[in-house]
C-alpha cells in the first residue's frame, strides 16, 4: 500500500552570506553543533533544538526508508515565514527558502516533493511568488492560518486563494503565531491548546463568512493537525448557525455542508479522534500528514492509520496516499 507523507517540514542550513545576514537582521537561520544537532535561531538567539533530520536530505530519506514512507511532501517550518518583515525582505527570504525547498529534494526527487513560502503581507509578491515556484517545481504552497488581526475570509487572501487555485497549486493552511500565549506559559499550551483553536478559527472564518461560495471550488486546500477541534465542535457551530441569525448572516448554507471543499490531515494521534475525524469529513477528505520530523508530530508515520482496526482496506488507501494525489494533483 503507498504511502504519501504530505504534512512535513524542513529547514535548509543555506550559505555562510545568508547565515550572517540573518544573524544581524534577526532572521530565521539553522546552526549546525555537529554530532547531528543543532538550533533553529532567530538572529543571535536560540530559538529551538533540532536534529539533522531537519535539514540533511540524505537523512531525511533514510528515515523515510526506515517507515515506509514511498513519498513526502516537505515544507516552511513556520518560523521561516517572516509575515513580521517588510514584504520585499520576506520575499527575498521566501525565494531562497523556495529554492533551498527544490534543492533538498532533488536528493531524492522521487521521494520528496515541496510546498513554497510566500510573502503574505504583500499579495501581489505572494501571487507572483506562487507562480514562480509552481514553474520552477513546488506542488503548492504552505501559508500561516492568518496575517496579523487578518483571517482567511481577508479580501486579499481570499485574492490569493484564488490565484492559487488558477495557476493549481494546492494549499495547506498551518497554524502559527498562536493566540494567549500571554496565559500559556508553560507545558507548551499554545502548541496544545491555541493551535488546534486557530485551526478552527481559520476553517469557520472561511465558512462562516461565505468564502467559500466566492472561492473557486477547484481551490484544493488543507488544514492541517487535523483541522484543529473543527471536526468534533462541529455540531455547536451547526446549532448555532440553526438558532442565530448573527450566525448565519452570511453563511446561506449549514456550516456542515462545506466539509467537501477543503481537505485536512491525520495527525490526531488516537484512533477515536481520527474515526470522529473520517466520520465527519468523509474518507475522501483525510490526508496522511504527520508533521515530522518533530516532537510533537507522528514518531511512526502512518501508524495510526494502518493500526486503525475500524478502517477498511479501501480506507485506508485513500488516506495513505490516493487522498494526496488528489489533493496534491499527481
Amino acid at each position: 500500500m503507498a504511502v504519501i507523507d504530505m504534512h512535513s517540514h524542513f529547514f535548509p542550513l543555506m550559505d555562510g552570506a545568508y547565515r550572517a545576514w540573518a544573524e544581524t537582521e534577526g532572521l530565521p537561520w539553522l546552526h549546525d553543533a555537529g554530532g547531528g544537532q543543532g538550533f533553529i535561531m532567530q538572529g543571535a538567539n536560540e530559538f529551538r533544538p533540532v536534529e539533522d533530520i531537519l535539514w540533511d536530505p540524505a537523512r531525511r530519506v533514510d528515515a523515510l526508508d526506515a517507515q515506509g514512507i514511498d513519498l513526502q511532501i516537505i515544507c516552511a517550518t513556520p518560523i521561516m515565514f517572516g509575515y513580521n518583515r517588510p514584504a520585499a525582505k520576506a520575499l527575498e527570504c521566501a525565494q531562497r527558502f523556495n529554492d533551498a525547498a527544490l534543492t533538498f529534494c532533488d536528493h531524492a526527487p522521487d521521494r520528496m516533493k515541496a510546498l513554497a513560502q510566500v510573502p503574505l503581507q504583500d499579495i501581489d509578491l505572494s501571487c507572483a511568488e506562487v507562480s514562480r515556484a509552481m514553474e520552477a517545481g513546488h506542488l503548492g504552497v504552505q501559508i500561516g492560518n492568518h496575517m496579523g488581526l487578518r483571517n482567511l475570509d481577508d479580501a486579499g487572501i481570499l485574492t490569493f486563494l484564488t490565484h492559487c487555485a488558477d495557476v493549481g497549486a494546492a494549499v495547506l493552511i498551518h497554524p502559527w503565531d498562536m493566540m494567549a500565549r500571554e496565559r500559556m506559559p508553560k507545558y507548551m499550551l499554545p502548541w496544545l491548546v491555541a493551535m488546534p483553536a486557530e485551526t478552527q478559527l481559520s476553517i469557520l472564518s472561511l465558512i462562516l463568512s461565505g468564502a467559500f461560495e466566492r472561492l473557486p471550488r477547484n481551490l484544493r486546500i488543507c488544514f492541517g493537525h487535523g483541522g484543529g477541534s473543527f471536526a468534533f465542535l462541529l455540531g455547536r457551530v451547526e446549532n448555532a448557525w440553526t438558532h442565530r441569525d448573527i450566525v448565519r448572516v452570511d453563511c446561506p448554507h449549514p456550516p456542515s455542508s462545506y466539509v467537501n471543499r477543503f481537505f485536512v490531515d491525520s495527525a490526531v494521534f488516537d484512533p477515536r479522534a481520527l474515526s470522529l475525524l473520517i466520520d465527519v469529513m468523509g474518507e475522501d477528505r483525510v490526508l496522511l500528514g504527520s508533521d515530522h520530523p518533530f516532537p510533537l508530530g507522528e514518531q511512526d508515520i502512518g501508524s495510526l492509520v494502518q493500526g486503525h482496526e475500524g478502517l477498511s482496506a479501501a480506507q485506508k488507501a485513500k488516506i495513505l496516499s490516493g487522498n494526496a494525489k488528489d489533493f496534491l494533483g499527481l
